[in-house]
């Protein structure tokens, strides 16, 4: 049975100036309470775009969402304070400390004092980072760099966490790592939208999978059913390819 949505879309566009065709196209979803959300699609699917729209960066041509009940148009300011955005690029500041960084990003949240110091030194120890505290973030390598990015996000608990690549580019221990992490976010009521071309990851880690491709929204459902559904599928790079083709998507 079905939990509340948390994300609801409804007839969703967004087009570029000077663009050719939309890059959200008529996209209607709705993303329950507690699922870990893999939004799936090839390089200029809509996936940028769709995310950007919910988070408040970018304004949409036509259509409407709400999250947490919230109308995008009405209440941005309460949307903005109850979800988390880690993005693929670094968000830090290199010449600063990871217990610095997190401090500066916990107190944009409004965390402050003794709850936010505990917050930052829990959370570098259970992502593997106590040693490396007090060491500035330019030192760090890629893995390093990824749990403190995803730290950042995620301090003020926010019960949406938009994901995008948490692990492209670190090695297997900081892939663990991460994930378990996030698990466990999950499991204490974080709902998790998470983008990445890593299809077995993707495979493993979401308990919901949407894919699309040219801004429309193609297929949507557990990995396993989408595996069943699909002829001759053995796992999710499968559907992957019987949905979107083996066109290359090169994109300047």
């Amino acid at each position: 049975m079905k939990t509340h949505s948390i994300i609801h879309i409804e007839k969703l566009y967004k087009k570029y100036r000077d663009a050719d065709s939309f890059a959200v196209n008529d996209l209607s979803l709705d993303i329950h309470e507690g699922e870990i959300y893999g939004l799936l699609g090839p390089n200029g699917a809509g996936k940028t775009s769709l995310i950007a729209m919910l988070c408040g960066l970018l304004e949409p041509t036509a259509g409407s969402f709400t999250i947490l009940d919230w109308n995008y148009k009405q209440h941005p300011t309460e949307i903005k304070s109850n979800i988390g955005v880690v993005p693929q690029e670094y968000a830090l500041y290199p010449t600063l400390t990871a217990t610095e960084n997190l401090m500066y990003f916990g107190s944009m949240y409004g965390l402050k004092g003794k709850a936010l110091r505990e917050k930052v030194a829990l959370s570098l120890d259970v992502l593997g980072l106590s040693d490396f505290a007090n060491k500035r973030v330019e030192t760090y390598s890629g893995g390093m760099k990824r749990r403190v990015n995803l730290i950042a996000g995620v301090l003020h608990q926010p019960k949406l966490l938009f994901l995008d690549e948490p692990t492209v580019g670190v090695d297997v221990q900081s892939k663990t790592a991460i994930i378990q992490f996030l698990k466990e976010l999950n499991a204490n009521g974080t709902t998790i939208i998470y983008t990445s071309h890593h299809l077995v990851e993707a495979q493993e880690f979401c308990t919901q999978i949407g894919i699309i491709d040219r801004g429309r929204l193609f297929v949507e459902g557990t990995p396993i059913e989408l595996i069943g559904q699909t002829p001759g599928a053995k796992n999710l790079e499968d559907v992957f390819i019987a949905v979107t083709g083996k066109t290359l998507r090169d994109v300047v």
